[in-house]
This record gives C-alpha cells, sequence and structure tokens, in this order.
C-alpha cells in the first residue's frame, strides 16, 4: 500500500521577492515528498537553497510557483493557529532566554494548545514532562538554559518542539557548532523520535557522515541538478552523492560514506592488506603521500608494502627488503625517496 506524505509539493518555485516587481528565483519545478516516521535529510552546498526551501514548506515565505501541501490541503487555506499545531520549527540561531528554565522553555512548546492565556493543565504539563523525558533531559528541568551547553540546549529546543506535538518538525542545522558527540546524540535523538513517534522530521545539515548513518531519507539540494530525493542507500550507490557538490577536487567514496580530495597521484605501490581498517588507513597515508594503491600483485609496481600489523610493516623494493615498524617509519621511507 502506497503511504501518503504528510508534506507534498509539484512544480514547485521557491525563491523570495528582491524589492518592487523584483524575483529571485532560487529553485523551480521541485517536486516534494516528506513522510512521517521517518527521518530524512536535506544536504547541499552552501548557497544551495536549503534554508529558502525550508522557510517555504514551513509557511514562513510564499512559494513562488506551485503548491505547498499538508495532508494534501494546500498550505495557503491552512489557518497560522492550526498551522502551529501542524509544523514545529527548530533554529539554529540562538535565542536571548537564559534567564528562563529548561522546563519553561518546554513548556512554552504548549502555546499552540493552551490559548491566550497559557494556562497549562495536567494534559499539558504531562505532556512537558514526557518531553523532557524523550529528550534525556528530565534531569535538567529546574537548570537555566544559561547554563546549559550548546548540545544540552539544542536537546531542549527539540523538546520543546515534541512538546508542541506536531506531526511535522523542520529543523535547519540543528547540529552547527557541536561538537561531535552532541552532533551523534542530537541526531540519533531526532532519528528515534521520528520512528517512535511517527513525526516527519526533516533537518537540514553539513554533518553527511552522521546523514548518511542516520537518515532514512535524503534530500539532495544542488542549483545545478534541483532537488533529488530516496532512501539514504539508494541514493549512495546511484553515485548521486558524487554530483552533490560541482567541485572536480573532491569525491564521494561509497564505501566509507565520506568525502576526500581528489587524489593527485604521482607514483603507486602494490599493498597487500588483509584487515579492513589497516588497509584503509594505510592507503589514506599512501594517498595523501602522492600514491596510488594497486591491489594486484602481479601489477608492474616497484614497490611492494605487506601490512601485517600497524607495527609489522614490510617495504620490498627489488632486492631491498625491510621491516617498518610504525606508519610513522612508513611515512618516513615514503618521503626520503
Amino acid at each position: 500500500m502506497k503511504r501518503a506524505p504528510v508534506i507534498s509539493a509539484q512544480h514547485l518555485d521557491i525563491g523570495y521577492h528582491t524589492g518592487g516587481d523584483g524575483i529571485k528565483r532560487v529553485h523551480t519545478d521541485l517536486n516534494i515528498a516528506l513522510y512521517a516516521g521517518e527521518l530524512t535529510c536535506l544536504l547541499g552546498a552552501n548557497g544551495a537553497g536549503k534554508s529558502t526551501l525550508l522557510r517555504t514548506l514551513s509557511g514562513a515565505q510564499p512559494s513562488l510557483a506551485g503548491d505547498v501541501c499538508i495532508n494534501g490541503k494546500p498550505l495557503k487555506d491552512i489557518s497560522r493557529h492550526i498551522l502551529s499545531q501542524t509544523i514545529g520549527v527548530v533554529l539554529t540561531d540562538k535565542t536571548a532566554i537564559g534567564g528562563l528554565t529548561v522546563r519553561e522553555v518546554v513548556a512554552l512548546g504548549r502555546q499552540p494548545h493552551t490559548g491566550f492565556f497559557g494556562i497549562l493543565t495536567s494534559h499539558d504539563k504531562q505532556v512537558v514532562e514526557d518531553s523532557l523525558e524523550a529528550c534525556g533531559i528530565a534531569d535538567k528541568g529546574t537548570r537555566y538554559m544559561a547554563s546549559l551547553s550548546d548540545g544540552e540546549r539544542q536537546k531542549v529546543m527539540i523538546a520543546k518542539a515534541l512538546a508542541q506535538e506536531c506531526p511535522i518538525v523542520l529543523l535547519d542545522e540543528p547540529t552547527a557548532f557541536l561538537d561531535i558527540v552532541s552532533r551523534i546524540e542530537v541526531m540519533s535523538l531526532l532519528h528515534r523520535i521520528a520512528t517512535e513517534h511517527n513525526r516527519a522530521i526533516l533537518l537540514s545539515t553539513h554533518d553527511i557522515e552522521q546523514a548518511l548513518v542516520l537518515s532514512d531519507r535524503l534530500w539532495l539540494l544542488s542549483r545545478e541538478r534541483g532537488l533529488t530525493s530516496g532512501v539514504t542507500e539508494d541514493l549512495i550507490l546511484s553515485g548521486c552523492l558524487n554530483n552533490l557538490f560541482p567541485h572536480s577536487d573532491i569525491h564521494f567514496d561509497p564505501l566509507h560514506g565520506s568525502y576526500y580530495p581528489t587524489v593527485h597521484r604521482h607514483k603507486s605501490a602494490t599493498v597487500v592488506c588483509h584487515d579492513e581498517t589497516l588497509l584503509h588507513w594505510a592507503i589514506n597515508l599512501l594517498n595523501r603521500n602522492g600514491y596510488g594503491a594497486s591491489f594486484d600483485t602481479t601489477a608492474q609496481c616497484s614497490i611492494v608494502i605487506h601490512i601485517e600489523s600497524s607495527t609489522r610493516i614490510l617495504w620490498q623494493e627489488g632486492d631491498k627488503h625491510m621491516i617498518l615498524h610504525s606508519f610513522e617509519e612508513l611515512v618516513r621511507e615514503i618521503k626520503e625517496r
């Protein structure tokens, strides 16, 4: 049975007015489908239009052509009050809420449900506590926002969006400026919320490695090709990620899910190694020093490197044989040539 997207659009043009009758079209003819229960990551170079797309989907700015639909209903026909109960937005910008406690900030997520006076019912309070618990910050409820780390603050803002009980959550670079541990924690949290709470979560990010590991679906946005979307593994294996950044000096490695600078090989060496981790880092070292790695032992390479362990590396060059005891010694041998 085919699923219906919670956000959809056909032939969507996005951009903004530049004053007077001027219009800046960032993208045209985009086709959009965002699904419940999935974490979708929006990837693209700086200036590709990721923030413009998120603002358009959230209703913060109008489309230039085509309609964004929420559960089949045009966005322009949905009241601001209903929209606030449908779409939660988390921005990267730091807000001046340092004087509020964590629980008070998360409780602000109940505003679309509490009316003008913002009085919390027992149900509202329970939703706040459940949101704190789901984001792993229940023990920080009485702490002031000013006392939190950047990663903890971001979890609070996600808990606020969760307390809003919106079926759709849009986030603009939620892991920007976070350390590696916090980035992994936040991305893992968002994936868990999407799957366990059946939310449709869309986030823009430059953290490509975590996106490839944790996102169920990718949206690849580029000025040259527009929007390409699909299940993460389908896009990786199809070669689409090699076209994401229009730069000839980098390439995407589908085996390790990372972008690397293009290697300018001036020499080559045959590498023999049966340990995948050792092999990966040996190739990394050789590439960085201008060597291409061949795995064909019958190839006409003057240098053959047998890597038995990180402390036993056999270097063979014609009649010359030596045992190296670290990658540092291997680098020294390469540089002395």
